[in-house]
């Protein structure tokens, strides 16, 4: 007897009425569009007169320009340095972002093994467990000499490898909870009808596994940035955020350094809201995303 989608969710969500479809309404694009502004304005009124406050306090507190730069110099500082010159931010940023996604597809793609290694056998459960949290626990500046001597200071990888150890352990905890915790009436369904394991994997466990594993990625496409950043700081190409923001300040340069540290600050907004907009296309069904929330 073949096994429908239908039959699964009917298991999670109980019997649906007679002639329903089960599926909510669609919002129309303008609709949707209306409601995320609403959601974020706030946010953007918040953030706008933040930057309006900065640069008034900061002015009338007569502070000297390089101990705490106004944000139009920061601006100025950002304009001027962006294409090249000897802070050269769109390239470093450039360069920074490369690191930072190498680090995220290495870290989940390890992650991700690891998860479904622990969610499938007990003994490896028990042994690369442990080994995760342990790797968690270390401070990732303790990493970073041993990266560089490993791969090469100059090596973007040791950068990589950086970004993949802060992104593997949130990426392997939460799949493997969303591999684990499934609901019984689900799996109780799937035994009824003599479902292989190979079939519960991929009609319950992984969609059950997919919204927990893009919370993760939301939350490791940051941590790829502060790795990378982190790793830059220990050596290597000058066109990187980290260097920048080294040698920026050494030369006190605040203005310098501020602007770099806004372009990763917005770097990896981009980088979340990339995430967010896949999360709506491979998971449209899940109830977070058909609630009022943009």
């Amino acid at each position: 007897m073949t096994v429908t989608a239908g039959d699964v969710a009917d298991a999670r969500g109980g019997t649906r009425r007679a002639g329903s479809t089960g599926r909510p309404g669609r919002a129309t694009p303008a609709a949707r569009t209306l409601r995320a502004i609403r959601f974020y304005l706030p946010a953007i009124l918040v953030f706008i007169s933040g930057i309006v406050l900065w640069e008034l306090l900061v002015g009338a507190a007569n502070l000297q320009a390089f101990i705490f730069p106004k944000p139009s110099a920061i601006a100025a500082a950002l304009q001027a340095n962006w294409a090249g010159g000897r802070f050269g931010l769109a390239p470093s940023a450039q360069a920074t972002l490369i690191e930072a996604l190498g680090g995220l597809v290495i870290g989940t793609v390890a992650g991700v093994a690891v998860a479904f290694a622990t969610a499938r056998w007990l003994t490896a459960r028990a042994a690369l467990l442990p080994l995760a949290v342990a790797a968690n626990a270390i401070p990732i500046i303790a990493f970073a000499p041993l990266l560089n001597n490993w791969f090469g200071v100059l090596n973007p990888l040791s950068k990589m490898m950086m970004a993949a150890i802060l992104v593997f352990f949130p990426i392997m905890a939460n799949v493997t909870r969303g591999l684990v915790q499934v609901e019984p009436s689900a799996l109780e369904l799937m035994r009824s009808y003599a479902a292989s394991e190979w079939t519960v994997l991929r009609k319950v466990r992984v969609p059950n596994a997919l919204p927990f594993f893009f919370t993760a990625l939301k939350l490791g496409a940051t941590l790829s940035l502060i790795g990378a950043i982190v790793g830059e700081y220990f050596g290597g190409s000058s066109l990187v955020l980290g260097r920048i923001i080294v040698q920026s300040a050494s030369a006190l340069r605040f203005d310098v350094t501020w602007a770099a540290i806004l372009l990763g600050a917005a770097t990896g907004i981009v980088f979340y809201l990339v995430i967010v907009a896949v999360e709506r296309l491979v998971i449209p069904w899940h109830a977070s995303l058909r609630s009022g929330e943009p």
